[in-house]
């Protein structure tokens, strides 16, 4: 296991609000949200990004965890928007793949 940021979370180093948790996979409140409700998903096992995952099951764990947190938090039914930012010009600022679920808000597209 590497020492980034996500990693270190996934291990419990550092605290965070943790909403939901399996086996391989935790999600937890963005510490700098852009909608009402902002949730990353992250595997506990480090990629780097979306493009470094070579077993697809990896990209099912999290996108199904994404839904089951936003049906828990009762944001499913309206609607809500999940993003994988990949590398710099996607966006992506920590080098840990992960997915940002977020409602609460109608959101625009095209986006950013």
């Amino acid at each position: 296991m590497t020492d980034c940021l996500f990693c270190r979370i996934a291990r419990k180093e550092i605290p965070t609000e943790v909403v939901a948790e399996t086996l391989h996979c935790l999600a937890f409140r963005d510490i700098s949200p852009q909608a009402p409700t902002h949730v990353l998903v992250i595997p506990k096992e480090h990629h780097d990004s979306m493009a470094a995952v070579s077993d697809p099951v990896v990209l099912g764990r999290v996108v199904a965890l994404a839904a089951q947190v936003a049906a828990d938090l009762n944001v499913a039914e309206a609607g809500y928007r999940v993003v994988l930012n990949t590398g710099a010009d996607g966006g992506q600022t920590v080098l840990h793949l992960h997915a940002h679920l977020l409602a609460g808000r109608s959101m625009h597209w095209p986006p950013g």
